[in-house]
């Protein structure tokens, strides 16, 4: 297929595919699917080898959230019956973090449900990265706060944190369809606080919300001129009890496609699958890895995931390896800091972007019939509760 080889050939030199052949990724049929995913997997192996990195989620701060995004169990007027607690004491955290590095984790990302943080949040977070880093040697700490104000990202950065997520979700057109309490300029400029403190940049994508195919080409897009070095592609979890909780427009060969053209956009960055590949990609969770280079090990913020242990026999049976504290994650050039030049496409020798007339239609939307929702089950384990975590 001369796509897939362009793609492959752009994806080596980091070039910048044209919408439409972002686009053109996202309409291949079943019977190609395998072709696109052995295409994205040499763009893959090209920069990250086999290598899968492993993170950890220790949600800090659970429920009761103002802010009123349509995904999010902990929204405002969520009735999803979620694990509810306030801030974790910082060797709380510390204990927590412990169990995933134990499983194999890189490195660990500290949540925080709200809008942003205050001066003292960001104060008491600053104590918890630093107490995560004295028990855990060369583990890397990643907070997702929400929002920041100025100079809380340098803070962050002082008190040890390494990296900075805060996702920018869906398109810009479409952003003010999910959330009414921030707007998408919010998130693009917390992202650029983060980048301008030092901070490597984490900022993804949640596919499922009902988006088109338009919607998830201008949001990787977006994200490729933001410049990230991490990009955590998200399936929508339905809970129930939140606006999203009938959207089940996904299946396990879309989720693969999404992945691919995440991986042909951003070929050099680290992809990572993040909530909802249990329920979405299922079985098909192996093909995966040959798109994306970095997982989530064990559960998420308030949902179950697979247990650590079938995570890393999951890697180990598709032939791929655990990234060690000791191998670096990101290319050369991009660990180095070369390629964040503020104009976001790097190596793209162009604009990249090339209209259409006819863009293709939207893949068919998933029926109630199709629901899983056996497979979604609230997280009553792990941080904020007496049990121990499932990594």
């Amino acid at each position: 297929m001369d796509l897939l080889n362009t793609l492959v050939d752009k994806g080596l030199r980091r070039e910048l595919p044209t919408r439409d052949e972002a686009l053109a990724v996202l309409a291949t049929s079943d019977d190609d699917l395998l072709d696109v995913v052995a295409a994205a997997g040499k763009v893959r192996r090209h920069w990250f080898g086999r290598r899968v990195k492993l993170n950890y989620l220790v949600n800090l701060k659970s429920g009761l959230c103002p802010e009123d995004c349509s995904y999010c169990s902990q929204r405002l007027g969520s009735t999803a019956g979620i694990l509810k607690y306030t801030w974790l004491k910082p060797d709380q955290a510390s204990e927590a973090a412990a169990a995933g590095v134990a499983g194999g984790a890189k490195r660990v990302c500290l949540v925080a449900s709200g809008r942003g943080p205050t001066d003292r949040d960001v104060a008491r977070v600053s104590e918890t990265i630093r107490t995560i880093k004295d028990n855990n040697e060369g583990v890397e700490v990643c907070a997702c706060l929400g929002l920041l104000s100025d100079g809380q990202a340098e803070r962050l950065r002082e008190a040890g944190a390494d990296a900075y997520n805060h996702n920018l979700n869906t398109s810009e057109a479409t952003y003010g369809e999910i959330t009414t309490t921030h707007t998408y300029e919010d998130r693009v400029d917390t992202v650029q606080k983060a980048h301008a403190a030092g901070l490597s940049a984490c900022s993804g994508l949640i596919a499922g919300m009902g988006e088109t195919d338009e919607d998830l080409v201008d949001v990787v897009f977006s994200l490729r001129e933001l410049d990230p070095d991490s990009v955590p592609v998200n399936f929508l979890i339905p809970f129930e009890g939140t606006p999203l909780g009938k959207e089940w427009n996904l299946t396990p060969q879309r989720c693969l496609r999404i992945l691919a053209m995440t991986r042909f956009v951003c070929p050099d960055v680290e992809v990572r699958i993040a909530g909802g590949r249990e329920v979405h990609l299922r079985t098909m969770q192996p093909l995966a890895l040959h798109l994306a280079n970095s997982i989530f090990l064990g559960d998420y913020l308030t949902s179950e995931g697979q247990a650590g242990k079938a995570d890393l026999e999951m890697i180990a049976d598709a032939g791929f390896e655990v990234e060690g504290t000791d191998q670096v994650t990101l290319p050369e050039h991009r660990a180095a800091g070369g390629c964040h030049d503020g104009g976001g496409v790097c190596g793209s020798g162009g604009g990249g972007a090339c209209g259409s007339d006819a863009a293709p239609e939207a893949s068919e939307p998933r029926t109630a019939a199709d629901a899983r929702t056996d497979l979604v089950a609230v997280r009553r384990r792990g941080a904020g509760t007496d049990l121990a975590p499932n990594a």
